[in-house]
C-alpha cells in the first residue's frame, strides 16, 4: 500500500503538467463537456499505466523494441500533433454542435489521446528511473501497486481538469472559445514542432 500511495502521488505529478494532453482535454471540456474532458484525460492515464506494466514487468525485450523505434514514433506523434493543431484551427464552435456532440465519440476521445501518449516511449526510461530511485524491484507486488497508483493518480488528476474547466465553461460564450481553439492549435503545432526539435538533437548527437 506505501508503493499504492506513492504511486498515486506520482500520478498527478506527471499529469498536472500542462502540455499537448492537458490542452485536449481542456478543450475537450470546453466544447463538449466534462464527460469527454475525463475521457480524453483517460486515455494517457491508461498510455502511462501500460508502459509502467511493461517497466514494472522487466519485459525488457519490449522496453528495448520501443526505445530502439523512438525516433520514429517520434515522428508519428509530430505528425499527428500537426493534424490535431490544423483540426482545432478550424472546428466549427456553436452551441448547436456542443449539443449534438455531447453524446457521441468517446471512443474517438480515448484513442486518440491513448494514441498521442504511446508515441512517446521513452516514459518507459522514466518508470525504470522510478523504480531505482524508489528502490522496488521489477516483477514483485510493490512494482504493480506503484503501477496501479499512478494510474489512479493521473486519473484523479483529470477528474479534477474536467471538473474544474466544467465550472468555468459558463462563463466562456462562443467567441472567446474560438480564441481558445486558435491558442490550443498554436500550442499544439508548438508541441509538435518542439518534439522533431529534440528528435533533430537526437540524430545529430548519433
Amino acid at each position: 500500500m506505501s508503493a499504492w500511495i506513492k504511486g498515486l502521488i506520482i500520478g498527478v505529478s506527471i499529469a498536472a503538467p500542462v502540455g499537448p494532453i492537458g490542452l485536449l482535454c481542456i478543450r475537450k471540456t470546453l466544447n463538449q463537456g466534462r464527460r469527454f474532458g475525463f475521457v480524453s484525460g483517460m486515455g494517457a492515464a491508461t498510455a502511462d499505466a501500460c508502459y509502467g506494466l511493461v517497466a514494472a514487468l522487466g519485459l525488457t525485450v519490449i522496453a528495448q523494441f520501443l526505445t530502439d523505434q523512438a525516433i520514429w514514433l517520434n515522428i508519428i506523434g509530430s505528425a499527428f500533433l500537426f493534424y490535431l493543431a490544423y483540426t482545432t484551427a478550424s472546428a466549427p464552435v456553436s452551441d448547436q454542435d456542443r449539443l449534438n456532440q455531447s453524446s457521441k465519440g468517446y471512443w474517438s476521445t480515448y484513442g486518440t489521446t491513448l494514441f498521442l501518449t504511446l508515441t512517446n516511449p521513452l516514459t518507459i526510461i522514466s518508470f525504470a528511473g522510478i523504480f531505482a530511485g524508489m528502490n522496488i524491484s521489477k516483477g514483485t507486488d510493490a512494482s504493480l501497486w506503484l503501477v496501479l497508483g499512478v494510474f489512479m493518480g493521473s486519473a484523479l488528476w483529470w477528474v479534477l481538469l474536467s471538473v474544474i474547466v466544467g465550472l468555468l465553461k459558463r462563463m466562456i460564450n462562443l467567441t472567446a472559445l474560438k480564441w481558445i481553439n486558435y491558442v490550443s492549435a498554436l500550442e499544439l503545432l508548438g508541441f509538435g514542432l518542439y518534439s522533431l526539435y529534440q528528435f533533430g538533437i537526437g540524430i545529430g548527437g548519433k
